[in-house]
């Protein structure tokens, strides 16, 4: 057995080869500038409101993460919960949690809702579907359509944003439960993105179909908890955003069958001020490097792009909304460059969970408090 001194010095010689061959780490984005922006606020007295859809008949969905689904009507006022809603965990991060429409809600008029989904004493994200009744009262036959397995969380990292693809599939985001390893386990459906058919089933060409002991339905692996996902309008590519630990925020382009490092790589370190006992550098070889990343962590939550023509000077951004900052981030974007950073609604101090773009050109946030509010945004140097 080599002697204690041989030892350091051969990690050490490890260490510097591994480096040598690391490509370059992927680089911080620009300092951020504060902006101002026109506040309205559309409706407060919300309970943990975590996520919105806009119906095409007018009125928002919100989600309440103690597992009320609320619909606003503008105007017309807030409704009670709707009835057919599934049970929820409702325990630390865990509940009610995202909503979208089916690409063919006109026509089915399918709700897709992700939750925190109980077995005993642990948790895992489930999404499930339900018909929007015609009075909007209700979710009738809801069904569950997926499971996040096993079931390890004790209350953290949930994920769970939904995103059709416009092709016939939807994506969903899952945390690793704060059980960090498991990420990297293709065995395991924490620290994934996966991809279904809209009615649950998997499809064919999913990267892992057929692979001994992995699950057919993951489509990328290695991440964290990632809270933000969104289509991007002029490319088609996914774009995921990862709450990191202490330091270590990032982007990722998310792709088929890619690992995107999660424990193993990050440019953070645990909140108790140690490194991750996992991580063996920043960004390293066979692992895809962010697109773009925080050495600060704002604790970014929900992710929107900015594709309409109210605003010009929103044009090209994609905005995030900042749980620890209490703001929302905007990115100005060159292609899949980030070349420009706004802070707005910093001055309002308020945790931001969800932004979308709304039907009519503004920009919409949820407010992560009880009561929480529903604000409308327009660029402070803009009419509208």
């Amino acid at each position: 057995m080599p002697s204690r001194p041989a030892a350091i010095v051969r990690a050490l010689l490890v260490s510097l080869y591994l480096s040598a061959a690391l490509p370059v780490s992927a680089q911080p984005g620009p300092e951020p500038a504060s902006a101002p922006a026109r506040v309205t606020a559309v409706v407060g007295g919300l309970n943990h409101p975590w996520a919105m859809a806009f119906l095409p008949e007018g009125g928002v969905l919100i989600t309440e993460r103690p597992g009320n689904l609320r619909l606003l009507r503008i105007p017309g006022g807030l409704s009670k919960p709707l009835a057919g809603v599934p049970k929820v965990a409702a325990q630390g991060q865990g509940g009610l949690l995202d909503v979208a429409l089916s690409p063919e809600f006109a026509r089915d008029r399918y709700v897709y809702l992700s939750y925190a989904e109980a077995d005993g004493s642990k948790s895992g994200t489930a999404v499930g579907r339900g018909r929007l009744s015609a009075d909007g009262a209700a979710l009738e036959d809801f069904r569950v359509l997926f499971r996040q397995q096993p079931k390890l969380s004790s209350g953290l990292h949930y994920g769970s944003r939904l995103v059709f693809d416009g092709k016939g599939y939807l994506y969903i985001s899952l945390g690793e439960n704060n059980q960090r390893p498991t990420a990297q386990d293709l065995d395991k459906l924490q620290g994934k993105v996966v991809r279904l058919k809209t009615d649950g089933t998997v499809p064919t060409d999913n990267p892992f179909v057929g692979q001994a002991g992995a699950r057919p339905e993951i489509w990328s692996y290695g991440h964290r908890n990632p809270q933000g996902m969104a289509l991007n309008p002029w490319t088609g590519q996914l774009w995921e955003n990862e709450h990191g630990p202490r330091g270590g925020d990032e982007i990722n382009l998310v792709q088929r069958g890619k690992n995107y490092g999660w424990p193993l790589a990050t440019h953070g370190i645990n909140y108790s001020g140690q490194p991750i006992p996992e991580a063996t550098g920043a960004d390293l070889p066979g692992m895809e490097a962010p697109l773009y990343w925080w050495p600060k962590s704002p604790a970014i939550s929900g992710m929107a792009f900015y594709d309409a023509d109210r605003f010009p000077v929103w044009r090209n951004s994609v905005f995030i909304g900042a749980l620890a900052n209490q703001n929302l981030i905007r990115l100005t974007l060159d292609g899949d460059r980030v070349v420009a950073q706004e802070w707005l609604l910093t001055d309002r101090k308020q945790r931001i969970r969800d932004v979308r773009q709304g039907p009519d050109g503004y920009v919409y946030v949820l407010t992560d408090a009880s009561p929480g509010e529903l604000l409308r945004l327009a660029p402070a140097e803009q009419g509208g």
